[in-house]
């Protein structure tokens, strides 16, 4: 299956809608075309012109088989922050905007991350991100999915990640890849 190949839901599935962010239901036989299929999840386009974003989990309802990530290995008695923070960074780069076909990393919408070691052992993280646009309604969908990717990580005990505004965001924190990559330099 391409990109912008037109194909048929093969079962009910749940989506969002871009921009506004509300939940949906998709009927089986609803024809849709994919546009974007990265870090996990799908970005699509119905026949009606809606766009929406169909989770990797769901990715049996577009005909795609899902590939079975083989568990982390458990963390070391020893193992540091600053490991566990790399790994962090690298999960927040498998986070993409589902209209853009960059993560949030090299958009620059991470305004912070902490790592900082528990108590009892592991980590908890602390991620500040903001959104392209005030009026964006899919916030909650991109706190979920990096909230759901840290606590994946090895030694991550506790994550919370906040929505903010400030300072607002413009195109200046895009790196200089991702601006080559969106033709915008």
């Amino acid at each position: 299956m391409t990109t912008g190949e037109l194909i048929g839901l093969v079962r009910d599935c749940e989506a969002v809608l871009i921009p506004s962010g509300e939940q949906v239901r998709l009927a089986a036989g609803t024809q849709v075309r994919i546009t974007q299929s990265l870090g996990g999840s799908f970005t699509i386009l119905t026949d009606r012109g809606s766009m929406a974003r169909i989770s990797g989990k769901d990715g049996d309802a577009l005909g795609i088989k899902s590939a079975s990530a083989s568990p982390a290995a458990p963390p070391s008695p020893g193992e540091r922050a600053g490991s566990i923070e790399q790994e962090v960074w690298e999960q927040l780069r498998s986070c993409f905007d589902p209209e853009i076909p960059v993560n949030v990393v090299e958009l620059g919408l991470i305004y912070g991350c902490t790592v900082t070691p528990l108590t009892g052992g592991g980590c908890k993280v602390e991620v500040k991100f903001t959104l392209t646009a005030p009026g964006c309604g899919m916030g909650q969908v991109l706190r979920e999915d990096i909230k759901s990717k840290i606590a994946g990580v090895p030694g991550v005990r506790e994550v919370v990640v906040d929505l903010v505004w400030e300072p607002p965001w413009d195109q200046s924190r895009i790196s200089h890849e991702a601006k080559v990559e969106l033709g915008i330099e």
